[in-house]
């Protein structure tokens, strides 16, 4: 792996927050292990093997009970990894896939099967190279039969420029991590109301109010647990599940690649979800209702 490659944290603490029954982890990676699923030779990083078996394993500790794996970037199209984690998962794992311009019909057919629902599209430049967004429109139209949904990662900077491209996907359209938004901004200043906006104009566009540990700049939870965890976090993720309830999904990120500064603890990103979706019913629509419609309503 990489020198400065941060592993996951190797005993996460048992949350004192309880999932509801059902619960999904929306976003999480597998990585390799890489004498098994060699890892892309075009990759911009190399992480840590991060195993199927580790991955089920946390979500068991955490009190999970599905999990959705999304591709890892380290890996390119080569679904191999995330397809032998649906595999292995006795039903309760769904995935994302990356799939180029020459991915067939029996290939896409074979990811759906494998319990495939949707591609994400990557825009941020320091982890993928440039796709031609006619590329990216075109398998966007030949997924959206499988009712497959498209996945977006980028930048909050690069949404203006991106706003014409994601609004005329043919798709449902889940962005990442709320767009990574600058938390050193007021959460009603313009950058973030663009965000709110993209949401409130288009209905088939949800977010995945994950990675706290990512956007803060507060930091972790203090030792004695006092202080809330990434708080300058909570009012952006609580705004986006109290005003669109029905298209938020949270997840892990497990096992956090690219982190360079910390690595948290899952337990405590578990801990995280009271503060931003205050009640059960909030809770409940985050964690069980709108992971299941999206990845197991067939």
């Amino acid at each position: 792996m990489d020198p400065d490659w941060l592993p996951f944290h190797p005993h996460p603490a048992k949350p004192r927050f309880t999932p509801p029954p059902g619960a999904v982890d929306a976003h999480c990676h597998v990585f390799g292990p890489a004498d098994k699923f060699p890892f892309a030779p075009e990759r911009k990083y190399t992480p840590c093997d991060a195993s199927k078996e580790q991955l089920f394993a946390l979500r068991d500790h955490l009190g999970f009970s599905r999990n959705v794996v999304v591709q890892a970037t380290c890996h390119g199209n080569d679904n191999r990894a995330l397809v032998d984690a649906l595999v292995h998962s006795e039903g309760r794992a769904r995935g994302v896939a990356s799939v180029g311009r020459d991915v067939s019909d029996a290939e896409l057919q074979a990811l759906h099967q494998a319990g495939v629902r949707g591609t994400r599209f990557n825009f941020v430049r320091r982890l993928v190279d440039f796709t031609p967004r006619a590329v990216l429109a075109e398998i966007a139209g030949r997924i959206a039969p499988l009712g497959w949904h498209v996945v977006v990662y980028f930048e909050a900077q690069d949404l203006p420029e991106l706003w014409d491209f994601f609004t005329a996907l043919p798709t449902t359209v889940v962005v990442d991590h709320m767009g990574r938004p600058d938390v050193t901004k007021p959460v009603d200043g313009p950058e973030f109301e663009l965000f709110v906006k993209l949401l409130s104009e288009h209905g088939n566009i949800w977010s995945k109010v994950s990675c706290p540990e990512r956007l803060s700049k507060s930091g972790p939870p203090a030792l004695d647990g006092e202080q809330n965890p990434y708080r300058d976090v909570l009012p952006f993720a609580r705004r986006l599940v109290e005003n669109f309830p029905d298209r938020v999904l949270w997840g892990t990120d497990w096992p956090h690649p690219n982190l360079k500064n910390h690595m948290p603890d899952d337990g405590l990103l578990v801990d995280f979800i009271p503060h931003i979706a205050p009640t059960a019913e909030l809770q409940k629509k985050l964690l069980v209702d709108n992971p299941m419609h999206l990845y197991w309503a067939d």
